[in-house]
């Protein structure tokens, strides 16, 4: 049977919460329940990421330099990866519903601090405290704006087996990208370098295509789309452009679809972004003289023409 993520909330969570509160999630959720600003309930929560992070890999079956759970960023996809729905059905079978000891509630709670706590420490985030504390938020301070994240939401949500996007990419979309300093970036190669089309690719060819022209990205990280997804792609060609001075990488192709691209920095995959659109005529992507990049397409025989920054939407 498939498990959502209200149906692992309701089975595995929702018995251990107090009455009041499982009365009415929605207020308990929204009421602040550290008004006095006492500093031991991020005591508690880091402590809980550090139980997390010594003892996860265990959990996983997994080495502590397979995961190696440093409170880097870079950890949290390393996490990510390794929430497969085996592993998740091995922690469900170790576990009984509704026991506050079990192996399965532990993990959640406690990876759901550990992942709060890595924006804590990179991001500058604070804990908004709630009842019950694994209810806990993160408020976010970027350049686009405050959030409040529900970092044990994204746990249930990603684990999921009709999951629609991982830990990562929530973490990505919700702390990375808010965040993203590009202009730090270090350079991957000179902006000018001829960058030819590739036409027809498949993922070796794509691979051999970096190699000769890109040398110098070594990894396209472990987030871009696999060798099975990018053959699903089904590109006619891509077209790769070296943008904000050669510190990003940004790769464009269409297919029956829509217009797809990819953002690579010298750390690899940073993110991606569609558009659905018409076949034909055919998308264009390309960089402008200033800090963005134009899209032209025509979506239901209307043509839209619009502007992104050079480091994506």
């Amino acid at each position: 049977m498939s498990l959502t993520a209200e149906d692992l909330f309701r089975q595995w969570f929702l018995p251990l919460y107090p009455d009041d509160v499982r009365r009415d999630l929605a207020a308990a959720r929204a009421v602040d329940a550290n008004p006095g600003g006492n500093t031991s309930f991020s005591s508690h929560l880091r402590h809980a990421a550090d139980t997390f992070a010594s003892n996860a890999a265990v959990a996983l079956g997994l080495t502590d330099s397979d995961l190696a759970l440093d409170y880097s960023d870079a950890s949290v996809h390393r996490l990510s990866h390794a929430l497969t729905s085996e592993r998740r059905d091995r922690l469900v079978g170790l576990s009984s519903p509704g026991e506050p000891n079990s192996t399965f509630f532990n993990f959640v709670i406690h990876g759901a601090a550990y992942v709060g706590e890595c924006i804590v420490q990179n991001h500058k985030g604070h804990w908004q405290i709630r009842r019950p504390l694994w209810e806990s938020m993160i408020r976010l301070d970027s350049p686009l704006g405050t959030a409040e994240l529900a970092i044990f939401h994204w746990w249930l949500k990603a684990m999921a087996d009709n999951a629609q996007s991982t830990l990562a990419d929530r973490y990505r979309t919700h702390v990375e990208v808010p965040c993203l300093a590009p202009l730090h970036f270090p350079i991957i190669a000179p902006a000018d370098r001829a960058l030819p089309r590739l036409k027809r690719p498949r993922y070796d060819l794509f691979y051999k295509y970096l190699r000769a022209h890109l040398p110098e990205l070594r990894d396209v990280g472990a987030d871009f789309p696999s060798p099975e997804r990018f053959e699903e792609f089904r590109f006619e060609s891509l077209q790769p452009t070296l943008v904000g001075e050669g510190r990003m990488l940004v790769i464009h192709g269409s297919n029956a679809h829509g217009l797809h691209a990819f953002w690579l920095s010298k750390n690899g995959f940073e993110k991606s972004a569609f558009w659905p659109c018409d076949a034909f005529p055919e998308p264009i992507m390309r960089a402008t003289n200033s800090n963005t990049l134009e899209v032209i397409l025509s979506k239901d025989n209307v043509v839209q023409n619009f502007e992104v920054l050079w480091w994506g939407p």
